[in-house]
């Protein structure tokens, strides 16, 4: 099965460390605008998203954390969703 294509006017938020962001960083896997936030700061309400940022796409490198960022995000009130599969989908959907 295919990963879903990334809609137009998204926002990637890339939930990984540094280190992996630095190793494979997602911009160069997409054209959408991405931003690091972690699992801790959507947790904790201290992400500073705003909806100003359009609808959000949550990814991990494996599609399990950023399901539960999304729910998150969507508690308080972002249009968010993750991508299933992480990184290896969007890499091989080229997002």
């Amino acid at each position: 099965m295919n990963p879903p294509p990334l809609p137009d006017g998204v926002t990637i938020i890339d939930l990984r460390p540094a280190a992996l962001r630095a190793a494979e960083p997602l911009e160069s896997l997409t054209e959408r605008p991405v931003l690091a936030v972690s699992l801790d700061e959507i947790e904790a309400g201290s992400h500073r998203l705003t909806p100003a940022q359009g609808p959000l796409v949550v990814i991990c490198e494996r599609g399990v954390r950023s399901t539960l960022a999304a729910e998150y995000l969507r508690a308080d009130g972002l249009d968010a969703q993750a991508y299933p599969g992480g990184v290896p989908a969007l890499r091989s959907g080229q997002g």
